[in-house]
């Protein structure tokens, strides 16, 4: 059985690698990976901001489904369901290791911390790291180029948790990211005799912006880059160690970020180029995603696939890879694509079931073959084979086909409310 790890950037746009196309950041590591592996291009989020996407990510699931908020906030008083079905908990039927490090994001009460969701171990700051910040600093572009220049990661009162106690406060975020690739290298370390799980979740390139001093510049117009060429260095040293150890062709390794970029925060966002808008829209450029994966004892190397993917097609897909048969009695909406592991042109589950852009509780587009139809007023159509920037509405031009994608669209959310699960609430004193 294949060790897995998983690494999920924070907000990182579709263009923010080299192998997408960055004119000007460097991510030899990343590239190196999809060069060993595939490449997808049509890779989704499950949702277009925070706490839902990793929610999604964790249990095969659209928000709706396991009803997560958009965005949870320090000492939430709901998180995602101790009774929900995550990675780990797949994993942990095969007697794997399983360790969190990094933003949880979805839940920091003890019940619904990582320790509580399959993972043995946790080290991390359960939410973003933007949150807690003191009242006379502000989280515009302006306000965050002072941040950078001071690196003023005080103003931020959060917290750094070991498994359920808090151990850090406030966060150095200076240091943030070596040190939770250090955690990371320890982890695989002591377990790498038996199969392990490695759930890697970055703070940034989230605003605020921090490197560590060895590869710092004061101007805050590089921030991004340094950030992104930082987290690409942290890539490297767990493939290093996985190299070092003699486990790397047998590892699952997938990179990949939580949704699009954060655009008003300017050039302390990234790009989503050529996609329209980025974070929190159901555009292309806020739920699609780079994505890189790398496994040589089972997956093609060097290839490209144009077939519809997505954070919610993991958990099946090692449930499947592994030998776990998920439970009938609790659906989920992702899909195992396993065959698109050996044939990149295979078809993605997908392509004729649809994959569904959910906001607020709601569809607010669906992708069904290479259309994409935005239920927002008004009503828009694109090709997305032909127009991947969604400029040229067709709605008019074809109105049965946005008849025929509306009732599928209904029809699935339909059936999806009706098998919701709760989402897990703080009792009342």
């Amino acid at each position: 059985m294949p060790n897995v790890v998983i690494i999920f950037a924070d907000d990182q746009g579709y263009q923010d690698l080299g192998c997408f196309g960055s004119p000007h950041i460097k991510t030899p590591n990343i590239d190196g990976l999809a060069k060993q592996g595939i490449r997808f291009t049509d890779f989704y989020s499950g949702y277009c901001v925070c706490s839902a996407s990793r929610a999604s990510l964790l249990t095969g699931s659209y928000q709706a489904r396991i009803g997560m908020p958009p965005v949870l906030g320090p000492r939430s008083k709901v998180g995602l369901h101790p009774d929900e079905i995550t990675i780990a908990d797949v994993l942990k039927q095969k007697d794997y290791a399983t360790c969190m490090i990094g933003k949880w994001h979805i839940g920091d009460k003890p019940q619904t911390l990582p320790t509580a969701q399959g993972f043995d171990s946790y080290f991390g700051l359960p939410y973003s790291n933007d949150m807690a910040r003191q009242k006379d600093w502000g989280n515009d572009a302006d306000s965050l180029d002072k941040i950078w220049r001071l690196k003023k990661f005080d103003i931020y009162d959060n917290e750094i948790y070991r498994n359920e106690k808090i151990v850090e406060k406030p966060v150095n975020q200076v240091t943030l990211t070596d040190r939770y690739t250090d955690e990371a290298v320890k982890f695989i370390n002591a377990n790498h005799a038996k199969p392990f799980y490695l759930h890697f979740c970055h703070a940034m390139p989230h605003v605020p912006l921090f490197v560590g001093d060895d590869r710092y510049d004061p101007d805050p117009k590089e921030a991004y880059r340094l950030t992104i060429e930082h987290i690409d260095h942290s890539v490297g040293r767990i493939m290093k160690t996985l190299e070092d150890l003699g486990v790397a062709d047998n590892t699952l390794l997938i990179y990949t970020s939580d949704n699009g970029p954060w655009l008003s925060k300017k050039h302390h966002g990234g790009s989503a180029l050529p996609l329209r808008a980025g974070k929190a829209t159901t555009y292309e450029g806020g739920m699609r995603v780079p994505c890189v994966m790398r496994w040589p004892a089972g997956i093609v190397e060097n290839k490209t696939c144009h077939e519809v993917a997505a954070t919610i097609d993991i958990l099946p897909t090692i449930a499947k890879i592994v030998g776990v048969e998920l439970p009938a009695d609790r659906p989920i909406d992702g899909r195992e694509i396993t065959g698109l592991f050996q044939n990149v042109d295979a078809k993605s589950p997908h392509a004729i079931e649809g994959y569904y852009y959910y906001r607020k509780m709601q569809v607010e587009a669906v992708r069904i073959g290479h259309y994409k139809l935005h239920f927002k007023k008004p009503v828009q159509l694109y090709d997305l084979s032909k127009d991947v920037s969604e400029e040229h509405n067709l709605a008019e031009t074809l109105p049965q086909l946005v008849t025929s994608m509306t009732r599928q669209a209904d029809s699935y959310h339909q059936k999806l409310i009706s098998e919701k699960r709760p989402i897990w609430r703080e009792p009342i004193k």
